[in-house]
């Protein structure tokens, strides 16, 4: 056994033990070899795993830069969730706060999929398994909209049934596994993606989303091209999903205006574009836009998406598809480790 597999396994232990994680502990002595030769001959950066960048020369038509948007389609329960004025966060019931998320769910969401079906765009999006319950109305309005949308598993809901993290791997399979039944159930399909309710995972996440056989996680935002993690249950996609290119981020953090995200975003993909043209050896970047119907759902929110689409689908640099058209193209024309 090598050092960094001896190091390795013992830091593991270590932090098993000390949790009483009697799963996780399994899991080290179980596949550790295998794990220990990935990580040996591949960077094992922030994330805990053994990481590979791949490298895309372009995307189809010789495209350089390639954007998905993600729509967020949540369930928060009643009083729970973002709020739009904070000071009125402490009444109960905050009225106020409940009908802008409310807004969001029966009419933002149609708007967007009014939007992306008008422009004949394509459309990613991150459900909560719950929502098909809670909004089955808004559901079928929606998918009648974006019939073939690909759909990322998001969690149970975005509020009060979040992954279970500190209790092990088996806990957080189980959860995954038990949100894809409940969409395969409500939708027809089981999704093959992952992107974790509140953005809120941790090294268990990774290697159970793998284990329940997802092929790609968006769980990572800290690139701008592909790039595959080694769990010992598989490898994982990686797609890049920046934290800056979020529009709750910028309105309810930053507190930036509809017409502001937009110009963001324009000027985010413009520059990748820019960048391309100036080293074009460099590897086709790739970019998930996160929206939120009660952020980019509203008439202001989707003037501005508008825009964006517009000015993306007039640019033959730019390859405006879904998560699952990149998953597809890179399994074609994936350079692994350059």
């Amino acid at each position: 056994m090598s050092e960094f597999t001896w190091k390795w396994v013992c830091g593991a232990v270590k932090l098993c033990l000390s949790a009483a994680l009697l799963p996780t502990l399994l899991s080290v002595f179980l596949f550790t070899p295998v794990y220990a030769v990935a990580a040996e001959n591949s960077k094992v950066g922030w994330i805990g795993l053994p990481r590979e960048p791949i490298h895309i020369n372009a995307w189809p038509k010789d495209a350089k830069v390639a954007v998905c948007f993600l729509l967020y389609v949540e369930e928060w329960g009643f009083g729970q969730g973002p709020v739009l004025k904070p000071y009125m966060a402490t009444r109960n019931p905050d009225l106020v706060d409940e009908g802008f998320r409310q807004y969001g769910i029966h009419e933002g969401i149609p708007r967007i999929g009014r939007l992306f079906k008008e422009h004949n765009a394509p459309l990613s999006i991150a459900l909560n398994a719950l929502f098909l319950k809670s909004y089955p109305d808004v559901w079928k309005e929606f998918r009648n909209l974006a019939p073939y949308a690909p759909i990322v598993g998001h969690g149970m809901n975005n509020s009060d049934q979040l992954l279970p993290l500190g209790r092990g791997l088996a806990a957080q399979r189980e959860y995954i596994r038990n949100t894809l039944d409940i969409i395969e159930s409500g939708t027809g399909i089981r999704p093959t993606g992952w992107t974790s309710p509140r953005v809120y995972p941790n090294l268990d996440t990774f290697v159970a989303t793998a284990a329940e056989k997802m092929t790609f996680s968006l769980d990572a935002m800290d690139s701008d091209t592909l790039s595959r993690v080694q769990t010992p249950n598989g490898s994982l996609l990686l797609i890049p999903y920046p934290t800056v290119t979020v529009d709750m981020t910028q309105s309810l953090v930053r507190h930036a205006q509809a017409q502001d995200i937009a110009q963001l975003w324009i000027d985010y993909v413009d520059e990748l574009v820019r960048e391309s043209v100036a080293s074009p050896n460099r590897s086709a970047t790739v970019v998930v836009v996160g929206i939120h119907p009660f952020i980019s759902g509203t008439p202001d929110g989707a003037a501005g998406l508008r825009r964006v689409l517009t000015h993306i689908l007039k640019d033959n640099r730019i390859w405006l598809t879904d998560v699952h058209q990149v998953m597809d193209w890179q399994a074609k024309h994936a350079q692994e480790g350059k």
